[in-house]
């Protein structure tokens, strides 16, 4: 807002120091970003952590579900029916059930990079039906839609409560 002031209390975690290796370096800003958007959806109420806070619809808890989806989708092979609805929690799903899902996704796409030596080979995974991209464009990808919602995700909750930071 042109004019205006505004002092918040801002508490950002930086990015990770991690060691010169590229797969270090890559995973270490994925997982750097998954805690920041799982932050931002912790500890948020209902209704609020489903209110749009634009147009679109586009709602914190909608986000994580989102991403949890793309991680399934990318890391472990999982079919995506209808990408538009991964934007949207069922309503009988908690807080706690989604940030718990993502949570546990998080772990299971760790456990398959975790035996992914060569960043050129492609991602392992059961879906033998389409190529899978090489981890380095996996992750890169990864990255990329972890930051973007991550920084929607900022915005909504500066929104609803408040609250800035990482």
């Amino acid at each position: 807002m042109p004019g205006t002031t505004r002092h918040h209390d801002r508490h950002d975690t930086p990015p990770p120091w991690t060691g010169a290796e590229e797969a270090a370096v890559l995973r270490g800003f994925l997982d750097h970003l998954r805690a920041s958007i799982a932050a931002k959806v912790d500890g948020v109420p209902e209704p609020q952590v489903r209110t749009a806070g634009v147009p679109s619809g586009t709602n914190l808890l909608g986000l994580l579900n989102h991403l949890t989806s793309v991680e399934r989708s990318l890391f472990l092979g999982e079919d995506v029916a209808d990408w538009r609805a991964t934007f949207d929690a069922a309503p009988t799903d908690s807080v706690a059930d989604v940030l718990a899902r993502y949570r546990d996704t998080v772990e299971r796409a760790n456990e398959v990079l975790d035996g992914c030596t060569d960043l050129g080979a492609p991602v392992p995974r059961r879906r033998p039906d389409r190529p899978a991209p090489s981890i380095r464009w996996a992750l890169t990808h990864m990255i990329e839609e972890t930051g973007r919602h991550a920084g929607h995700a900022d915005i909504l909750r500066e929104l609803l409560d408040g609250t800035t930071g990482r």
